[in-house]
């Protein structure tokens, strides 16, 4: 067993409590000061005095990986693809550095979808203010003029935004397996305008106010020699209290809270607000959507709020691995009928490509995907 820096800082205390309790009996009652500091210190946190610091690149090129010519992440030194055990025995850190490459990964795709496949990223809510917590979508430039065809892509729940269909994929596969970014430039080679939604980014973070707390002194009526002595104790204890949290948590990470975006506050929420804003008032005569997993479950939400709206403009549904359910949604009769004749949910299974895969659930035809459509 390896010893780390917070085994060494324990084991002084081990040793001095066996040594009380062989000592006089007296001297056991001070084994209650240090089981008391034992019971109060955080394992899980005080190992993180081992860890490097979590301080990470903000570029592809700082954690030293470019995509080649084949759209895969590999080292620019080695050629190897992404390694997530960086640096063994330190799950925590190495996760901390997946989710650092991540959010570069969706920057990139964001990149992409405006340079490559010539998206604009639009803002969200329309008439947000300037101070504001906002989102954004991406539309082709003839998303809303397009007299015929609209494609709206949804992805499901989780990191991933705008553009993706799996981080995992992009990071470990390649872009075309991980990015919606083949559908798009095959909708537009076939004529169709395009939307892209981002129902995964319902708010933004900002660090936590600090909360001033006056001290005694600030409003007391007491002598001056009394405060002193009381602010003296106070000082004392915060000094004590600012040591112990720094010896339990070295990288304590920013208190940080969520401002929610106005009326795209979830997944569900979002679908309604784009097809509100955008879609309804396209001019295509057939839209068509593909959704993934939890964007099948936004898109039934959609039906339930607007049912008429999008039987009026909706052609067809391309489901993958959906996770709606129509009862626990309480979707109507009306809109089970829809589904089955215009709803179609590709799934993960072995069987030969559109091969019929049976279900509990009443509402649109399961098929298989002829293999794994994790995203």
């Amino acid at each position: 067993m390896s010893i780390t820096l917070s085994s060494l800082i324990l084991l002084p205390i081990w040793i001095s409590m066996a040594q009380i309790q062989q000592g006089d009996p007296d001297e056991k009652e001070k084994t209650t000061a240090l089981k008391d500091l034992l019971s109060r210190i955080d394992l899980d946190e005080l190992m993180k005095k081992d860890e490097p610091p979590l301080d990470f690149p903000d570029t592809l090129e700082g954690f030293e990986y470019a995509f080649n010519e084949k759209g895969q992440l590999r080292h620019i030194k080695t050629g190897e693809p992404f390694v997530f055990n960086y640096r063994e025995d330190l799950h925590r850190w190495n996760q901390k550095r997946y989710e650092a490459l991540g959010e570069i990964i969706t920057k990139y795709v964001y990149e992409l979808l405006e340079k490559d496949c010539n998206l604009k990223k639009i803002s969200i809510p329309v008439d947000a203010t300037e101070s504001e917590p906002k989102s954004f979508i991406f539309m082709s430039e003839d998303a809303l003029t397009n007299p015929q065809k609209l494609m709206v892509l949804i992805h499901g729940s989780g990191v991933v935004r705008a553009g993706q269909w799996a981080r995992r994929l992009i990071i470990n596969e390649d872009l075309d397996s991980g990015t919606q970014i083949p559908f798009i430039k095959r909708a537009m080679d076939e004529g169709y305008g395009v939307i892209v939604l981002n129902p995964n980014e319902n708010y933004i973070e900002v660090e936590k106010p600090k909360i001033h707390v006056p001290s005694s002194s600030d409003s007391s009526d007491e002598p001056a020699e009394k405060r002193e002595r009381k602010d003296k104790v106070s000082k004392e204890t915060k000094k004590r209290r600012d040591f112990y949290e720094k010896y339990r948590n070295p990288q304590r990470e920013k208190e940080m809270m969520q401002l929610y975006i106005r009326e795209n506050g979830s997944p569900e929420e979002h679908a309604v607000y784009v097809w509100d804003h955008f879609i309804a008032q396209s001019a295509a005569e057939n839209v068509f959507f593909v959704a993934h997993s939890y964007g099948g479950l936004a898109f039934v939400e959609l039906m339930i709020q607007r049912e008429a709206d999008v039987k009026s403009k909706v052609t067809a549904v391309a489901l993958t691995d959906s996770v709606h359910n129509v009862w626990h949604q309480e979707a109507g009769k009306t809109i089970r009928e829809w589904m089955r004749e215009n709803c179609c949910n590709w799934v993960s299974s072995s069987e030969p490509l559109d091969t019929s895969v049976e279900s509990m659930l009443p509402d649109c035809p399961r098929v298989s995907a002829a293999c794994s459509t994790e995203m």
